[in-house]
């Protein structure tokens, strides 16, 4: 069985590297290529529009020929955009490699929790989705500090060659190693499926879960990615090496979280403690970690540690939502609330910049900007929170 889970965990964590290099590599972009900071922008948000556009296709294909020859399939898809992007000489060419980088591994925590329900049993599949989603934290890990100091020996092409071949391996590994898939329902056809799809979004279940779909994993990945810097910097007062250091202590939670649940998912399962009731736990956890980082309580380290162990939660979520959906259309129910997840990203991120901008030019403080944006970040997550309380009906599509 570790033949199905090590496969799948390393292209999640190729799929995390890919996602967050650009962060670390893009001084050198810039530097390089005389790129303006809404360029930079552009051509590292293709990779999401990449992804997102994939979601529910992928889903349907997920659902009608398994995950090993979608995930296989993408990431060579994954592996080509990392070789255009290492030889790319222009915004042009940069974007859309971006954006096909986004495509290839847009299926790869996915593919992983449709094989997990596929080949294992319901208690353990919790434990199985935290060691894949703690190969995406080691993978964060990973394009930080450990990137940047290779980079100066490898250049940011060299870092997307390395990718590239990684890419690759991770496609022959899946190719060869993970079992095939064959669906005893019969298909119907693409335009069906598509209606089927969208039924997801009309449905209790969607209404349970996509609030805190959009606003937890979806606000942790925009804190995680931008705005936990300049609130680190502008509240606490941190320096940019100080407040690197606090990310990397918020990503090390956050795999220390996933191992957590990966250890000790299936025990937890076996004494009655659902997926649901580890993310009410975890997101509970979450909201309460905030309100302190917020009023300035405890000690900062110790604060965001622990906010990204009950990050980790987030890995529960697509089982949680599952159960209220039949099992033929998992794939597409997975890929629905990833996407919401990664609209949740986008909108907290660039909400939370609109909101930044609108009160200083209205004559407030960042320091007061930041903390009335997080709060009302809180909030919502709050309420969103509320709807997991909701109860659970198994809906027919």
């Amino acid at each position: 069985m570790a033949l199905i889970v090590i496969p799948f965990a390393l292209g999640y964590y190729v799929s995390y590297l890919l996602r967050t290099v650009n962060a670390v590599v893009s001084p050198s972009l810039t530097s390089e290529l005389g790129l303006t900071a809404s360029g930079l922008g552009l051509l590292t948000s293709a990779y999401f529009v990449g992804f997102g556009l994939a979601q529910l296709p992928v889903g349907i294909a997920l659902d009608r020929y398994g995950p090993r020859r979608v995930e296989g399939i993408l990431l060579l898809v994954a592996a080509a955009g990392s070789a255009a992007f290492a030889v790319g000489g222009s915004m042009v060419s940069l974007t859309g490699a971006r954006f096909f980088i986004g495509l290839g591994v847009s299926a790869c925590l996915m593919a992983a929790v449709k094989g997990i329900s596929l080949w294992y049993p319901p208690e353990k599949q919790s434990s199985k989705t935290g060691f894949v989603m703690a190969a995406g934290a080691l993978g964060a890990l990973t394009a930080s500090k450990p990137l940047e100091m290779l980079l100066p020996f490898l250049g940011w092409r060299g870092v997307f060659w390395i990718m590239t071949a990684m890419s690759l391996v991770a496609a022959i590994v899946i190719l060869r190693v993970t079992p095939e898939y064959k669906s005893t329902v019969k298909s119907d056809t693409v335009n069906n499926e598509f209606k089927k799809a969208c039924r997801i979004f009309t449905s209790s279940a969607f209404f349970k879960f996509a609030p805190a779909t959009t606003f937890f994993p979806g606000g942790f990945m925009a804190l995680q990615s931008l705005w936990a810097v300049p609130w680190l910097m502008n509240v606490e007062g941190m320096s940019l090496a100080d407040a690197a250091s606090s990310l990397l202590i918020l990503n090390g939670g956050m795999l220390t979280g996933q191992l957590l649940v990966g250890f000790f998912g299936t025990s937890l399962v076996s004494r009655g403690f659902s997926p649901l009731y580890i993310m009410r736990a975890g997101y509970g956890t979450y909201i309460v970690m905030e309100c302190l980082i917020l009023f300035g309580v405890g000690p900062s380290s110790l604060l965001w540690y622990v906010l990204g162990i009950s990050a980790a939660s987030n890995s529960q979520t697509y089982i949680a939502s599952s159960k209220g959906f039949p099992n033929d259309i998992l794939g597409r129910v997975v890929t629905t609330f990833n996407l919401m997840s990664f609209i949740g990203a986008f909108a907290v991120q660039w909400g939370m910049g609109i909101a930044l901008d609108s009160m200083k030019c209205n004559g407030h403080s960042i320091n007061t900007a930041l903390f009335v944006s997080f709060a009302v970040l809180i909030g919502l997550q709050f309420l969103s929170y509320l709807a997991l309380y909701k109860k659970d009906k198994v809906i027919s599509i």
